[in-house]
């Protein structure tokens, strides 16, 4: 059992605490997890006292101070998170090496017409690449945690209705579907996989615990 808290250890009344110390405390509940963290759910440090307008002004202002260094804070469609500076990865990467993950043109294609058409069934994805898609295809994009199924077709067999998920688009650090750059330069993209060249499909990086 833990020991009780003293009077010192107690959280300060929300009346005594200066925009600063609320900085602290998101800054503190941002590092310490792994997974970003919606308004909504920062509110409940401050036992919903603080409204969502001012909490985004002290999470812009936050963003701001971390603005040169090696880690950023950033806003994309699950919440805030902090995450590794593009530019300072590479030089990580020589401590834990990894190998980034490839995909299949087929995974990628069906990605791709489930980005910017859905949602779709199996049979409409088969319709537009003119090939049929395996199973195995859509329980890597599903395992991957960026489709899921939302829904059945009214139609006869019910197929499944595949769409993108949140996680997806924090993966690509955005916020909504409206973000994702042109079909063409995602074709574009496709066909520079296919000349071993990184797609921008890759989990953040968090800092440091």
């Amino acid at each position: 059992m833990s020991a009780p808290l003293t009077p010192s250890d107690q959280p300060d009344a929300l009346d005594s605490l200066s925009p600063e110390k609320i900085k602290q405390i998101l800054e503190a509940a941002l590092l310490s997890t792994q997974e970003p963290l919606p308004i909504a759910e920062l509110r409940k440090l401050f036992n919903q006292a603080l409204s969502t307008p001012l909490l985004s002004k002290l999470l812009e202002e936050l963003r701001t101070q971390w603005n040169h260094r090696g880690v950023e804070l950033v806003s994309v469609a699950s919440g805030w998170r902090f995450q590794t500076k593009a530019e300072i990865q590479p030089y990580l990467d020589r401590l834990t090496p990894q190998k980034s993950p490839r995909y299949s043109r087929a995974v990628l294609e069906t990605l791709a017409i489930i980005a910017y058409r859905q949602p779709v069934t199996r049979g409409d994805i088969e319709e537009i690449r003119g090939v049929s898609v395996s199973s195995s295809v859509l329980k890597t994009l599903t395992a991957r945690g960026w489709i899921d199924a939302v829904g059945h077709r009214n139609v006869p067999g019910k197929p499944a209705l595949f769409a993108t998920t949140q996680h997806f688009l924090d993966d690509l650090n955005l916020h909504s579907l409206q973000e994702l750059p042109p079909l063409e330069e995602m074709r574009s993209l496709i066909e520079s996989n296919d000349k071993n060249q990184d797609l921008p499909f890759e989990e953040p990086d968090t800092p440091d615990r």
